[in-house]
């Protein structure tokens, strides 16, 4: 009889325990400030981590899916990175609250390309990540260009120059992660079972509650010096992020596959907002901190709090 691998057993018993993990996370990135604080710096390299490991799941064949998925993945991104904050723009220019930390929020937040965790947020409520994975890349490739509109009518946020340089960083690590992630997957898990597959999806939940720790470095202190505005900006996180998630599922409808709708509305809600951490001044970004801090709750819930209405609908 053939010995189980005990790495295998262990990161399948992780992919097991999940949603759990990122719940530690929260609370450890919440309640442990130095531990948060001193994860902070490595945020990039887990992030490249965390797109290799999602990358070597899916491999090439999925992750690409045929051309003729171009166009809608393109209308897709177009509507998420420039019609929605374009339309936040106008909404809170009608009402005169277009300088206020909210309005710089929310339209930050709509402007970015998903994050680089989406296909393992797919994977964790059950359905197929490749759509989330193909989002993800094109998205990121052509966020330099759906920002510079938005940027043009926000012209107190900043150089756009400085934007697209770090949306080419990012775009060069998601397709240096693809790159290797898709090499080994060809030289040596061209077919990987169900074991190696349960123990990637372990790898990838263990760096989702370690990089979640980082993100929540500025959230522990403002909870002890003022726990209503943190609690008043995790409200709207919530509402924002779980909100967009119901609005693009039922809008989506019939318009795309079964297998696509919930990678898609799972992308409209979780969005790689701290993108811009490293292209904005500190004088813009300072006062949204926070609210990014707060973000990261429901996005790290959305399996969670969604996996039910998901597996339902």
């Amino acid at each position: 009889m053939a010995r189980t691998n005990p790495a295998l057993q262990l990161f399948g018993l992780a992919a097991q325990y999940g949603r759990t993990l990122l719940i530690v996370g929260l609370l450890a990135g919440i309640f442990l400030p130095e531990l948060a604080s001193a994860m902070r710096p490595w945020l990039q390299e887990l992030v490249a981590l965390l797109m290799f490991l999602a990358a070597l799941r899916i491999g090439p064949k999925n992750a690409f899916g045929a051309l003729a998925d171009a166009p809608k993945i393109i209308g897709i991104t177009a509507i998420n990175q420039l019609v929605l904050p374009l339309m936040l723009i106008a909404l809170f220019w009608s009402i005169s609250m277009l300088e206020t930390n909210l309005a710089t929020a929310l339209i930050l937040m709509a402007a970015a390309s998903s994050i680089s965790g989406s296909p393992n947020l797919t994977i964790m409520v059950g359905a197929d990540p490749a759509p989330a994975l193909r989002l993800l890349v094109i998205g990121t490739a052509l966020l330099p260009l759906t920002v510079l509109p938005v940027f043009y009518c926000l012209p107190v946020l900043g150089s756009p120059t400085m934007v697209m340089i770090a949306a080419a960083k990012l775009l060069g690590v998601i397709a240096l992660s693809a790159l290797l992630a898709f090499g080994l997957r060809r030289l040596f898990l061209s077919d990987p079972g169900p074991e190696a597959t349960r123990a990637i999806d372990g790898c990838s939940a263990i760096a989702m509650a370690v990089i979640v720790v980082g993100l929540m470095s500025s959230v522990g202190s403002t909870l002890a010096t003022d726990p209503a505005e943190f609690v008043s900006w995790l409200a709207i996180a919530f509402l924002v992020n779980f909100g967009l998630q119901l609005a693009a599922y039922y809008v989506l409808g019939s318009t795309v596959q079964a297998n696509e709708r919930t990678a898609f509305a799972i992308i409209a809600g979780n969005r790689n907002i701290a993108l811009f951490l490293v292209a904005l001044p500190a004088e813009i970004i300072d006062p949204v901190l926070l609210f990014i801090g707060c973000y990261q709750i429901p996005m790290y819930l959305t399996p969670i709090v969604m996996k039910r209405f998901y597996a339902r609908s």
